[in-house]
Formats: structure tokens, C-alpha cells, sequence
């Protein structure tokens, strides 16, 4: 599955600086605005603990390969954008190819780095991209009732009659100033409707709250700020320092790394952390492939049946799928492997209509 997560924010609030954490791409970062004209796409492992204990199972020759989700370093949005100012026509069409937005938010002081609008207030800067990409918003949907409701009067379209009333409840929230994912929408009628519509803020948000090294652990005032401006919305907010997860990046060994984080009072990285959050903002979930050739997880969407995961190992697999055999992580690591698991009867043998679960290590039978 080919899934895209896009940083957006204001020019100079971290993005490439994030982007380069997060890939093996090196973006270029500068003090000035669009330093980023093209986007930048990296390919970047999602962490996933389990892999290394059943790694250390199942000793596979070619080894342990992770999912992975793309990630795009889009051009700083500026007030305008929807208009075309500061190349907006380009960067938006990018941010609508994404299906996801990660939206990084400057949340310190430093006065060696230039702020576009001259001062700090992450609030602020979040309402010019929210309007920005409502207005874009607003503009597509305005056009599509137009020619929806030619549809539905001229023909009786049950389903554009569907659509006409999804694209009224969007202009109503978008015209006051709302995103898209706000509306409610009441049925899977809709949904697919709303789905056609492609539209920005419809895309489910993650705030990033780039900070400095003393407000990585409990925040600040900015951090704050941001968080209460978000309650209302269906957003998650994280809060890491760029810079310093750039420095923890180029360290050589996981120890060194370990080393680092603690003496900052952090677990985990925050790119680790952001990766594992944009994984489940997708509302993506894991299942396994493990044995001597190889220990593999592979990306498939929540609520999921047994040959839509097939198909995600090779189309014949869900064209011609019979059944597929199934071991819980747990059982797997508590008992020691595939045949152990077989002898205590924890391998269960499942049909079309499985929903597979996160953490399910599976065999697909199949025959085309």
C-alpha cells in the first residue's frame, strides 16, 4: 500500500528540519522561506517492536523488512495561498495528493531564526493555514454543487442527490470558518460521497508542536496555547524538538541514541513517536509473515478481511483465496514459534469473513 503523510506549516518552522529526521532523503534546510520549491518524498520504516522478537525466533536468512509510509516535504503555505501567492496553487495541489497532514507549528523563541509574519504565535499561524485551505476548500465545493444539482434535478441520481446534500453540509461548516472533517456525516452513503470529494481539510491532522530543548518533556506556554486551540477537533498534537531529533538521528549506535534520550527524561525519540501516531492517523494497522526466509509486517487498512490482507501480499492471493492460518503475537513469542504454536492448538484456521487483527501472524492459502 502506497500511503502519504504531508508537512505543511508556515516557511522556517522546522519542516525540512523534521523531514530530514524522518528520511534518509536530505532535504535542504535554510533560514529563508520556500527552500523547498519541489517536494521531498521519503520512504520511512514504521517502528514495530515485535519484529525484532520474532527476529530473534525465527533467524531469517533474509532478514526482518518492515511496513513502511511515505512522507512529503511540501513548501511552506503563506496567506494567500489559496489565491496562488508564494507558489499556493502548487503546494496545495501537492497537499491534495497526501492522506494525511502533518502540521508543524514553530513553538519557540530565537531570534536567529526569521518568522515570516515577525513574531511567534502558533495560533496564529495555524489559522492562516486552516483558512487558506478552507478557502481552497469552499472554492471546489461551490463549483461541484453547481453541476451536482444540474445532476440530480435532470436525472433523479439517487447518488447525486447524495452527493448534493454532503457538498451543502460541507459549504455550511467551510463558510463559517470550519474544516471539513467537522462535519458529521450519517451514513456510509455519505461517506463514500464525501470520499469523491478529496478534499484538504478533510484529511485527518496531526499538530506537531516543534519546541526547544528545555520544553521537549512538559511543553510551554505555546504548546499550551495550541492544545486548547485544538480541542475541538479530531487532531492529535505532539510536541518535539526538530533540531535536537536531528542531532539524535546522526548518532551512530542505538546505545548512543538510548543515551541521549535519557539524559533529556525522554523513552522514545519523537520521530519514532510521530511515526508510530501518523501510522495509526491512517487508521492502519499490522499484520505479520514470519519463518526462516524471512520476518515481514505488512501495512493493511482497520476492518480488513482476510483476502483484502492477502491481496495485500499479491493480488493472486486474495483472487484465489482459500483460507488463512493464524497465530496470535502472544502465542507465538509465549510458545516459541510456528510449530509449537501448532502442537498447543494456537493456530486457528479462518475464512473470508475473518477481520483481521493487529499483531495477527498469518499464512494465506490460495489457488488461482
Amino acid at each position: 500500500m502506497s500511503l502519504q503523510c504531508g508537512i505543511v506549516g508556515l516557511p522556517n518552522v522546522g519542516k525540512s528540519t523534521l523531514f530530514n529526521c524522518l528520511s534518509n532523503a536530505k532535504a535542504q534546510s535554510a533560514n529563508f522561506p520556500f527552500c523547498t520549491i519541489e517536494p521531498n518524498t521519503g520512504v520511512i520504516s514504521v517502528p514495530d517492536e515485535r519484529l525484532i522478537r520474532l527476529g530473534e525466533l525465527c533467524h531469517p536468512e533474509r532478514g526482518i523488512i518492515p511496513t513502511t509510509v511515505e512522507i512529503v516535504d511540501i513548501a511552506g503555505l503563506v496567506k494567500g495561498a489559496s489565491k496562488g501567492e508564494g507558489l499556493g496553487n502548487k503546494f496545495l495541489a501537492n497537499i491534495r495528493e497526501t492522506d494525511a497532514i502533518i502540521h508543524v507549528l514553530r513553538c519557540f523563541d530565537d531570534e536567529n531564526v526569521v518568522h515570516v509574519d515577525g513574531s511567534v504565535d502558533p495560533v496564529r499561524d495555524k489559522e492562516i493555514i486552516d483558512a487558506e485551505l478552507q478557502l481552497k476548500d469552499l472554492e471546489t465545493v461551490e463549483s461541484r454543487i453547481a453541476k451536482t444539482e444540474k445532476q440530480a434535478k435532470a436525472g433523479g441520481d439517487k447518488q447525486a442527490k447524495i452527493a448534493l446534500e454532503v457538498l451543502k453540509k460541507y459549504q455550511a461548516v467551510l463558510a463559517q470558518g470550519h474544516n471539513a472533517r467537522e462535519v458529521e456525516l450519517l451514513n456510509k452513503e455519505e461517506e463514500e460521497a464525501a470520499k469523491e470529494m478529496y478534499l484538504l481539510t478533510n484529511k485527518p491532522v496531526m499538530y506537531v508542536c516543534n519546541v526547544d530543548d528545555a520544553s521537549v518533556v512538559n511543553g510551554n506556554k505555546y504548546v499550551d496555547a495550541v492544545r486548547q486551540a485544538v480541542a475541538e477537533e479530531k487532531a492529535q498534537v505532539l510536541v518535539l524538538a526538530a533540531k535536537t531529533e536531528s542531532e539524535i538521528a546522526e548518532l551512530e549506535t542505538y546505545e548512543e541514541r538510548q543515551m541521549f534520550l535519557e539524559e533529556m527524561g525522554l523513552k522514545e525519540s519523537g520521530v519514532n513517536r510521530l511515526i508510530k501516531v501518523a501510522y495509526a492517523l491512517l487508521d492502519l494497522k499490522t499484520f505479520l509473515t514470519a519463518g526462516s526466509d524471512e520476518v515481514r509486517a505488512w501495512t493493511f487498512r482497520n476492518g480488513w478481511k482476510a483476502p483484502q490482507c492477502a491481496g495485500v501480499i499479491h493480488s493472486d492471493f486474495e483472487k484465489g483465496f482459500i483460507r488463512a492460518e493464524v497465530i496470535k503475537y502472544e502465542d507465538f513469542v509465549t510458545l516459541g514459534g510456528e510449530a509449537a504454536c501448532r502442537a498447543a492448538g494456537k493456530l486457528g484456521i479462518e475464512g473470508k469473513d475473518y477481520l483481521v487483527q493487529d499483531g495477527d501472524i498469518m499464512h494465506f492459502l490460495f489457488n488461482v
